[in-house]
């Protein structure tokens, strides 16, 4: 029996009948409180550009990439963008850059689409997600991160939400990164470096669904499971898990499993886990 099956046989919860319709809601009130991290963001970009710069390998990444337009803000994690619609991706790389270009109707933009960057450890890896976007080759933006010698893997993540394409880029042990916001004209450029550490691995502990391939059950339990914060990994056997965490002990994960089993309508689909933090979870 697949993971995929296991999880269909599960009791459905009471509320997923209206799961699809509030998730067209919710997306649009994500989209709405981009805008208000657009500006908390942009008071803590001089901040973060002080901190970006004096990471080793990132500066000498900054004096090799030909700048085009005037910089906005640059980020570890956060977002920017302005609220658009119907806009198109394609991608570029020089070394270790990788520059995410946005055209509509044929024509540069100004600003780029809003977009959030999010970092996670355990595996360590990024998560990106641009919205207002309706044509893209996720195919040519995959092959194009898997060409920078610091990325490990790249995976889509399927939301539902039709205007938009989220995708996740691991990163090698010892690596970090820096997201450049663009206007005049608009993009996004994603700079890797190492910082020639060796890391420790570590157990972490997470919640975990059942392995299932990508597809709308398991972008239906981000709808269920938002306000944990749960995000979506790739096993070793090629499949895809919701996760929630990324504890440091199991009485850490214990607990948070204990407050998700007593909402009511919870439909039992959820089991506690653990891998090292330079693995993958079976």
């Amino acid at each position: 029996m697949t993971g995929k099956e296991r999880y269909e046989q599960i009791k459905i919860p009471a509320q997923l009948a209206s799961v699809m319709e509030s998730a067209r809601h919710k997306a649009a009130a994500r989209k709405r409180s981009l805008r208000l991290m657009r500006y908390a963001s942009a008071v803590a970009a001089s901040i973060a550009l002080l901190f970006v710069v004096n990471i080793p390998g990132v500066a000498n990444a900054l004096s090799k990439v030909p700048v085009v337009g005037s910089i906005v803000q640059v980020l570890q994690f956060g977002g920017g963008g302005e609220r658009t619609d119907g806009v198109s991706v394609d991608t570029e790389t020089v070394e270790d850059v990788l520059r995410i270009n946005f055209d509509q109707a044929g024509e540069t933009v100004s600003s780029v689409p809003a977009f959030t960057v999010e970092h996670r450890k355990a595996p360590n890896r990024l998560i990106l997600t641009i919205s207002g976007v309706r044509n893209f080759d996720y195919d040519a933006v995959k092959n194009d991160l898997l060409a920078l010698p610091l990325v490990e893997d790249v995976y889509e993540n399927i939301i539902l939400d039709d205007s938009a394409m989220r995708f996740v880029v691991e990163l090698k042990d010892g690596v970090t990164h820096s997201v450049s916001e663009y206007r005049n004209p608009g993009y996004i450029e994603l700079r890797l470096a190492s910082t020639g550490k060796q890391i420790k691995p570590r157990e972490v502990f997470y919640i975990r669904s059942e392995a299932m391939p990508q597809g709308e059950s398991l972008a239906m339990l981000e709808e269920i499971y938002y306000e944990d914060d749960v995000t979506f990994i790739k096993t070793a056997g090629g499949d895809f898990i919701a996760v929630i965490g990324g504890f440091t002990t199991r009485e850490e994960a214990e607990k948070k499993l204990g407050e998700i089993s007593s909402r009511e309508g919870y439909g039992g689909d959820l089991r506690i886990d653990s891998w090292m933090s330079n693995a993958r979870p079976d």
